[in-house]
């Protein structure tokens, strides 16, 4: 899998070829909206909605709802493949609002049972620097800092983790996003948890399906 620190291959002309191509399909979609909501309600699609607030410029590639399938490795867990969906929107604050959902997969890609739920906030910062508010359904609070490592990746380590009693032991995670192959998103994660030493967790691939 191409990570997200890989040079895009291809020239310009063809990013922006591929790119118009993949908005024949995403360009009309968006979150579901409530026409009575009487604010502005978030927005995954950069066409619909309020502007996008100038702070948020740094995030602005990350903005819509993406799809596609991962693995998740660790010594204490059988390998797994998963299907996944993150969302990326924003309601014209400095602010950018993230949801990511994930489903197991058996070997002929079928749907085995719903996964990890995680969500919070993307902060971008004045002086360059991105605040992540992270909450997972198991129990565990994160709040990662980090930046633009360049216009389309993204590198992120926690600076607190806490979590509930009934939550597993987790002590600290890092996290690389980046656009890749002319726009489609990969990331990778590593994680320290269950007395291991920081490794990697997760990684996926994911194509645009909104926005």
């Amino acid at each position: 899998m191409t990570t997200p620190d890989q040079p895009v291959p291809g020239s310009g002309d063809e990013a922006v070829r591929v790119a118009a191509e993949r908005a024949n399909t995403t360009r009309e979609r968006n979150l579901p909206q409530w026409p009575d909501l009487p604010i502005d309600g978030d927005t995954a699609n950069l066409r619909e909605g309020p502007n996008l607030h100038d702070a948020l410029l740094p995030l602005l590639p990350l903005i819509g709802v993406w799809r596609g399938e991962g693995e998740v490795v660790y010594p204490t867990i059988s390998d797994q493949h998963f299907g996944q969906q993150i969302v990326f929107a924003h309601d014209g604050r400095p602010f950018v609002y993230y949801e990511s959902r994930a489903w197991l997969l058996d070997a002929d890609g079928k749907v085995i049972r719903p996964a990890a739920r995680e969500m919070g906030w993307w902060r971008p910062q004045p002086d360059g620097t991105i605040e992540l508010l992270l909450t997972h359904a198991t129990g565990v609070i994160e709040i990662f800092y980090g930046e633009s490592r360049t216009q389309t990746s993204w590198e992120l380590a926690t600076d607190v983790t806490m979590r509930t009693a009934s939550a597993k032991e987790v002590n600290g995670a890092k996290r690389l996003y980046g656009l890749v192959n002319n726009g489609d998103l990969a990331y990778v994660e590593e994680r320290a948890m269950v007395g291991q030493p920081l490794q990697p967790h997760t990684s996926a691939y994911l194509r645009r399906v909104a926005g």
